[in-house]
């Protein structure tokens, strides 16, 4: 994902996965806590997902937890945990989320293993806030995430960020939500790992789409949708195009809409149970 090349961090984990033999992998959950082979399949999880592949995501995450298990190693199965309950957060499926979220805070209570924990609490932020309660979903983001980045993994850190300032927008404090959001840019900037980079400024337009800033909005659309193709990011480029196709629909440039969305939407051949794809469709309906 650095640097959000998907197929070159996929090349890379395939080659960690090629790795069988046994004592060397013995010797290496020995020195770095975890086993890299099976960590390595949960976080291409991730990367099928970025490249459009939702289904194969879930079930190398699936797989990566089952093998953790097998091999009774606490930090391996709290990492493909961890993995399992982002990627469920960020296709928005809750109900799943929360069952990882509760294998996640079992595991890193038993362990006490302070930096798991830390996400724990971050995504029991993400269902209190799904269910409506933002109140008590905030604080819970909130401290998760001052944990999480007390560790330096800033790699992570603007998708969780943009959980944060989401919660924010539905607590009407937008300015607070975009400067979070800002944040979260110049940490891109910094590491220059721009995985999440598409997804960030498209939450950025919606904020300055919702007061009434339509141009800028477009622009940072156009700019995440830029990003999203360059990087063959077909998840982030669905989001992106259905952003793009609504405003232009609210505006009467319906042809313009289905034109956006249609070919990304016709890119994809498995997810369509998902929030995204549901909702492509619906809109694509609508646009005749």
């Amino acid at each position: 994902m650095f640097a959000g090349r998907f197929k070159a961090s996929q090349s890379h984990y395939e080659k960690v996965l090629a790795l069988r033999d046994s004592v060397t992998h013995r010797s290496l959950i020995h020195q770095i806590g975890i086993c890299p082979r099976v960590t390595a399949q949960g976080q291409s999880g991730l990367d099928a997902l970025c490249l459009g592949f939702p289904n194969q995501a879930l079930a190398l995450s699936r797989k990566a937890i089952a093998e953790a298990r097998r091999l009774d190693h606490a930090p391996t199965l709290a990492s493909c945990l961890a993995v399992d309950a982002l990627l469920f957060a960020l296709i928005e499926n809750y109900g799943a989320l929360q069952e990882s979220r509760d294998e996640l805070v079992a595991v890193t209570r038993d362990q006490g293993f302070a930096f798991w924990g830390s996400l724990g609490t971050i995504y029991s932020g993400c269902i209190r806030i799904a269910n409506g309660d933002v109140t008590k979903g905030i604080p819970l983001l909130r401290s998760g995430l001052i944990a999480f980045r007390a560790n330096g993994m800033d790699v992570w850190t603007p998708c969780y960020i943009t959980f944060l300032a989401k919660a924010y927008a539905l607590a009407e404090q937008v300015e607070e939500a975009l400067a979070m959001l800002d944040d979260a840019v110049q940490i891109i900037e910094r590491t220059r790992a721009d995985w999440f980079k598409a997804e960030l400024l498209r939450h950025k337009g919606q904020l300055l789409l919702r007061h009434g800033h339509a141009e800028a909005a477009e622009e940072l659309y156009r700019e995440a949708l830029t990003i999203a193709r360059e990087q063959e990011a077909k998840f982030w480029e669905l989001r992106t195009a259905g952003s793009i196709a609504r405003l232009c629909r609210h505006q009467g440039r319906r042809s313009e809409a289905r034109d956006m969305l249609a070919p990304v939407y016709g890119w994809f051949t498995e997810g369509f149970d998902t929030p995204d794809l549901k909702e492509a469709k619906a809109l694509l309906e609508e646009l005749g």
